[in-house]
């Protein structure tokens, strides 16, 4: 169980470890019953490889919403 503090810094770490990965959209916090984790938004699938399942103890999960275009 992460809390939402050692989440924010497991984000900002993961962050900086996958900028400017292809495939990489978004990264954020997501609550989950048993606590925060970090979301990280995937363009496409082929990204999730490069996506760890794990930093710093708070659980990485990944979700596959397509190409992020502005309106």
């Amino acid at each position: 169980m992460s809390d939402r503090a050692a989440a924010r810094a497991a984000k900002t770490t993961l962050a900086h470890r996958l900028a400017g990965e292809p495939g990489v959209v978004g990264i954020g916090l997501a609550r989950r019953a048993s606590g925060y984790v970090v979301k990280v938004n995937l363009a496409d699938p082929a990204a999730a490889p490069r996506v760890p399942g794990d930093v710093d103890g708070v659980r990485v999960v990944t979700e596959v919403i397509g190409a992020v275009r502005p309106l």
